[in-house]
């Protein structure tokens, strides 16, 4: 659950840098988790990075 509810704030955070394709009201499931952390490494930053590599543990 923690890693689901990191990983909609991350949605939230990051979203018009990193998720801008992605629908805005977009309702984020753990099935979603691996496609927010790819688009955090890629796009987020060295923040972005740090955040990624705890939605993977």
């Amino acid at each position: 659950m923690v890693r689901l509810r990191e990983a909609k704030r991350a949605f939230r955070r990051y979203r018009a840098q990193c998720f801008w394709y992605m629908p805005e009201d977009k309702e984020i499931t753990l099935a979603d988790v691996p496609a927010i952390a790819r688009g955090l490494r890629q796009n987020g930053g060295r923040q972005g990075f740090l955040l990624a590599s705890r939605l993977c543990r």
